[in-house]
Parts: C-alpha cells; sequence; structure tokens
C-alpha cells in the first residue's frame, strides 16, 4: 500500500493544495478528477516520487513497483516497437538472453546456473511475454508492421501508446496513468477500460472521461480548492455524492454561521461587563478556535461560454461525391460519399489511422482527390481546432498577448478581451500568466478561445476535450448543443458524442459510412474490425486484441515445454475447488453431479487448449507470418474465454451441487 498524508504544495504564494491525504492499495482503482490548474499532475509527480511536497510524506513498501505514464510525449527511443515495449519487463528479458545465450561452460556450476534460468524464465511466464507484448500493441492500434518500426519515426501520439503498452506490460503493483486515454481512438479506449477493469494491481489515473472513468473506476478522489476528498463508485456516483456533500456543507456552514453571529451578539453586549467578563473570554476564545466551513466554489462548475453567432451558409455545407483519397500512390479512403447540411452536427469516429483526418483535408481542400469530387457549400467560413494548435502557443507570452495577437481587439458580441477570456476561465490575474507555466488544459482552452472568436458557419473540432476539465468539457458541451452552426466532430469522447452528435460518420476499412442517430454499437465496438497501421495499411484484427507479426530476433530460444492436460495455464485460476463426490442422493443430485464432471473435464480442456496455443507462440518462427501469428492469437483469446467460461459454469453447478447434498 502506498499512503500519502498531510501534502502540501505551492507555486509561489500559489497554493496548490494543502494536507491532501491518500491511501492506494490493491484492487482500489482511483480516478482523480478536478479543475485545470489546481494540481493534480503535481500531485502525481509527488505520489510517484519524481517531486517533493512542501510538507508531508509518502510512504510504501521499499519493493513496491510503480508504473507511471506522464502527459509528457516520451523523448524518442532508440529501439523498435516491440523491443521497447518487451523492455518493460527487463527481469525476464534478462533470463531471456542468458537463456538464448546458453550455459557459460559443461561445468557443473554452469548447467545449474543455466537450469535455474530455465524454471525461473518458465515460473515468470517468458515463454508468453513477447505474445502479450503483440496483443498489448494490438489493442492500442498498431498494426503488425509497427512492432518492428523505429519509436523514434512514430509520432508522439504514437509514442505515447508505445509508452503506455510498456506500462501494462510491465505489471507494476501501482500503475499511474494521467490522461491515458487523450491519444486513443474509440476502439483503443473500449480496449484499454476492459484491461484496466481486470488490472489486480492498484490503479490511480486521471481523466475527464465520463464513460472512461464509470467504466474503470472504483473510487473518484476531487482535487478542488486546495484540498482532495475521495467518493466510493464512478462518476455518476461522484456527482451525486459531491451535490449532496455541497448541500450539507452549506446547510453546516449556514447554521455556524447563525452561531456564530448569536456568539458575536453576546460577545458585543456583554464586552465591557465585569460580571460577564468569564463567559465574554470564554465565547471569545471559541470563536478563534471555530474553523469556518468551506463551501466549494460553484463558480468553476457553472461557468458556460458561447460561440458567436454564425453567418447564414447554404444548405448543402460540404459534399464528397465518390471520392478517393490517399499519400502518394497509397489509398486511405476509397468511394467515399458524404453531405453535410446546415445544422447538423456529426461526429467521426473510428481507430486512428483510418483516414478521419484524411476525410476532413478532403473537405478542406487541404488534400486533392485521387477521384472524385469534394466541394464546401457557397459563403461557408470554417473555423477548426486541431491537437496540436495548443502545443504551438508560444511559451513566452501571458494569455492576454496571445489572444490580442490571436483575436485583436474585436471579440464576440462586443466583449473586452479580457472578458472574453474569463468566460473560457481566465479571470482576473490569469490572463498575466505566461502560457508556459499553464496547465495542458488550460492551454487548451486558450487554443480554444482563439479557435473560436471568428464567427463561422462551420466547425471542425479535432480531439477538442485533450486535457480539459470535466467543468471545461461542459462549457464546451453546452456551447455546441446550442450552437446553430455545423459541426463536424472527431473525438473519443463517448459522452460528448452522446451529448452532442446527432448523427455519425464511421470511418473504418477504406470507407466512411454515415449513421443516421448515434449508434452505441459503433460506439463501443465489440465485434471483429479492422485497424490500419500508420502508414493507412488494413490488417485485420479483433476487438480482444488479435496478434501482432515481427522480425523477433531475440526470440531464438528454448520452446515452453507443454502441459498435461488438466495442469494450469498462467490465464486460468491455478487450483480448483473440489465438488462433493459421491453415488447417492436424489435423481436432482446425480444430474448435477455428471454436470459437474462434464464441466470440469470441459474445463481441463479448455486449459489444456490455453497451454497449447500458448506453447505455439513461443516459436519465433511464428512471428514471421502475420496470418498466422494473427489466427494463432485470436485462437488464444477465445480459448481463455472459453476457459473462463467453463470456469465460471463448473463453479456455479458446483455450488448448486453443494448446497443440495
Amino acid at each position: 500500500m502506498l499512503t500519502a498524508s498531510g501534502l502540501s504544495l505551492a507555486h509561489g504564494s500559489r497554493v496548490l493544495f494543502e494536507d491532501v491525504t491518500l491511501s492506494l492499495s490493491t484492487g482500489r482503482r482511483v480516478a482523480m478528477v478536478g479543475g485545470n490548474g489546481q494540481g493534480k499532475t503535481s500531485l502525481l509527480s509527488i505520489l510517484v516520487g519524481d517531486a517533493e511536497p512542501d510538507t508531508g510524506s509518502v510512504t510504501k513498501p521499499k519493493d513496491m513497483r510503480i508504473g507511471y505514464l506522464a502527459q509528457e510525449i516520451p523523448s524518442e527511443d532508440d529501439g523498435t516497437v516491440l523491443d521497447t515495449v518487451l523492455g518493460g519487463r527487463p527481469d525476464i528479458m534478462r533470463l531471456h538472453h542468458q537463456i538464448v545465450e546458453g550455459p557459460a561452460d559443461a561445468s557443473p556450476e554452469a548447467l545449474h546456473a543455466f537450469g535455474e534460468a530455465q524454471t525461473q524464465y518458465e515460473q515468470l511466464n517468458g515463454y508468453a511475454l513477447e505474445a502479450e507484448a503483440h496483443s498489448v500493441l494490438a489493442g492500442l492500434g498498431f498494426a503488425p508492421d509497427d512492432a518492428d518500426r523505429q519509436v523514434s519515426e512514430l509520432s508522439g501520439g504514437w509514442r505515447m501508446r508505445v509508452a503506455l503498452a510498456r506500462l501494462l506490460l510491465s505489471g507494476p503493483d501501482l500503475l499511474v496513468l494521467d490522461e491515458p486515454t487523450n491519444h486513443l481512438d474509440v476502439d483503443s479506449v473500449g480496449w484499454l477500460e476492459a484491461r484496466l477493469r481486470a488490472w489486480t494491481g492498484a490503479l490511480l489515473f486521471v481523466s475527464h472521461d465520463r464513460d472512461f472513468i464509470d467504466n474503470v473506476a472504483t473510487h473518484v478522489v476531487e482535487l478542488a480548492n486546495q484540498t482532495l476528498t475521495e467518493y466510493v463508485g464512478g462518476f455518476a456516483e461522484f456527482v451525486v455524492q459531491r451535490e449532496e456533500r455541497i448541500a450539507q456543507l452549506e446547510a453546516q456552514a449556514a447554521s455556524q454561521a447563525k452561531a456564530r453571529a448569536q456568539t458575536e451578539r453576546f460577545v458585543e453586549r456583554f464586552r465591557y461587563k465585569a460580571t460577564k467578563a468569564r463567559q465574554v473570554q470564554s465565547r471569545i476564545k471559541m470563536l478563534e478556535k471555530l474553523e469556518k466551513i468551506e463551501i466549494p466554489d460553484r463558480k468553476e462548475l457553472q461557468a458556460r461560454f458561447q460561440f458567436p453567432e454564425p453567418p447564414r451558409t447554404s444548405r448543402v455545407v460540404a459534399e464528397l461525391s465518390h471520392m478517393t483519397a490517399g499519400y502518394g500512390d497509397t489509398p486511405v479512403l476509397r468511394d467515399v460519399s458524404v453531405h453535410v447540411e446546415r445544422g447538423q452536427k456529426i461526429a467521426l469516429v473510428g481507430p486512428n489511422g483510418a483516414g478521419k483526418t484524411t476525410l476532413l483535408k478532403m473537405l478542406l481542400g487541404d488534400l486533392p482527390p485521387m477521384e472524385g469530387t469534394a466541394e464546401v457549400g457557397q459563403s461557408v467560413t470554417v473555423a477548426r481546432f486541431e491537437q496540436h494548435q495548443a502545443d504551438e502557443l508560444d511559451p513566452n507570452q501571458t494569455v492576454l498577448q496571445v489572444a490580442r495577437d490571436g483575436i485583436g481587439s474585436d471579440t464576440p458580441r462586443g466583449k473586452s478581451l479580457r472578458t472574453y477570456l474569463g468566460s473560457f476561465g481566465f479571470r482576473d490575474d490569469a490572463v498575466e500568466r505566461q502560457v508556459g507555466v499553464l496547465s495542458g488544459g488550460e492551454r487548451t482552452r486558450l487554443a480554444l478561445a482563439k479557435a473560436m472568436a471568428e464567427p463561422a458557419g462551420l466547425l471542425i473540432l479535432d480531439e477538442p476535450t485533450n486535457h480539459l476539465d470535466l467543468a471545461s468539457c461542459d462549457m464546451l458541451e453546452d456551447a455546441l448543443k446550442v450552437y446553430p452552426g455545423t459541426v463536424l466532430l472527431v473525438t473519443h469522447d463517448r459522452y460528448l458524442i452522446r451529448s452532442v452528435a446527432d448523427d455519425l460518420i464511421e470511418v473504418r476499412n477504406g470507407t466512411a459510412r454515415f449513421h443516421h442517430g448515434v449508434d452505441e454499437a459503433v460506439l463501443t465496438p465489440t465485434t471483429a474490425t479492422t485497424r490500419r497501421d500508420t502508414s493507412g495499411t488494413p490488417v485485420k484484427s479483433s476487438k480482444k486484441s488479435s496478434g501482432r507479426s515481427g522480425k523477433a530476433a531475440r526470440a531464438k530460444g528454448p520452446s515452453q515445454p507443454a502441459k498435461a492436460p488438466g495442469q494450469s495455464s498462467p490465464s486460468a485460476p491455478k487450483q480448483k475447488p473440489k465438488a462433493k463426490q459421491g453415488g447417492g442422493g436424489s435423481q436432482q443430485d446425480r444430474d448435477l453431479r455428471k454436470q459437474v464432471n462434464r464441466l470440469e473435464k470441459q474445463w481441463e480442456t479448455a486449459e489444456a487448449k490455453v497451454a497449447e496455443l500458448q506453447v505455439a507462440l513461443g516459436n519465433p518462427d511464428i512471428y514471421a507470418d502475420a496470418d498466422k501469428l494473427t489466427e494463432l492469437t485470436t485462437a488464444l483469446d477465445a480459448a481463455k474465454d472459453e476457459a473462463v467460461r467453463l470456469m465460471t459454469d463448473w463453479e456455479q453447478a458446483a455450488s448448486r451441487l453443494e448446497r443440495s447434498s
């Protein structure tokens, strides 16, 4: 268990938090929420040991392994994607290299050491490590050929995915993630949710994604008003409990104010009466000791901004007709027809690399089509926000300088520049802060303020909620709901899509498919899908994470020994409980006993199948054949699922038999 107590931190005269206490133990999955600039990232840095608090302490076991994914894009790595991910388990990789190299000589000592290494390697499930690495990479959207690419060739977002894959494979005792979904698509977010729900260690993550928090967290902690408050449950429970807590605090504060006023009146009335001197002094001391009840500031939750009123546009805002587009001679999208009318709010969804950005570039005329036509309607002005815009702000300028250079003095609805920035959360002295000291969410809000200043008939927003806090996401959601213009929205935030979008365009498998309404099956796909690598090449995979290819030069080691039928595989329970045996009892008991025996045999067969497939995946030659690898890893996923299902069925049947016997 990691325990933090009495943590306080200030930047100059600005106190971020004080007297923070938090415990993180095995099985607890904690989501941290709070406003931008409140100190969430600073608190994470203290908890993982990368920074020191002004006061307080963090205690943890000496052997506790902590994995931390920060918001900053990792520095470029000299290795391949697969090598970098496998580096998350240096203990297993050291044993692997020792086994590959063989015993140092023929001495009994060397042979004994080699045998010990083999035994330890098998106990750590080293033979399945590379297959697991490919499976994790697949779940995060990587294609087979990406495993052998140099990390230095990848964009920042894909390097973040490599870092996340490495952490997941390493299996630390405590996993700490700062906005892990920022660079993921809807498919990968769903995969990560399932992975984290099954996490057996402790988990602490910062996120603004309501669905993600609801699907993963067992607890929510809110950093606000310089303190940390814990709630039990996911996001929905957090909202209810927070409102109840605020209402209770308001009632307590009102009662306290009433009592304080009565005491102050007593002091004033009898201050100069000698007979009441003792009572007066007693009440004065009581007032001095009385701690004021602080009520959370609702101003951040209630702040709102508006898009400027758009000019009227033609009925057809944008249209693609039988368009094929790509880069060089490689098409990414084929025969795509899209029709966008005035006032529509459409969300583009699909895996990263499938062509969402390519489609937007076609609509805006930034990319000429290989075939077909792309047109924007007459009198359609476009405002666009892209992910990188927040990173391109000058860190040496103040918020006010950036706004003045990007917007000028003319702001929507005739507001002053300071008033306009205030609607984006930059109030009072905050406009004088330098961009370089802003949090990621504050920079995103500033970039949004620039992009939204000019009236536009068509808004194109590419992942606008990255780094935003929940209150800012609420502001954006409300602004988009009432905006009368046309919106094309690219986001992994499913809550935002449900709240804002009228329709969906699913970009997948080299084409774009229009969906009337918001189809939940599109937002949370569970069937086999086709992902694309970063160059746009389609590759088949499954939602449950199919395998990925790689030359795997390091894998030429010993093969994993086969397991006897019924022997527990690494993914299956280590030991099965025993059901009651015997031949007597009622017909119902005899039928139940037959069912238990049948299910136990089926379960053992399924476990043996899992072990067999893991042995096959331990063969390095498999990784040269992408189709065979995909087939095997898909079969392994299915076999694991079947083993778990049969185990559950057997346990239920055995329990019924025990109750009836």
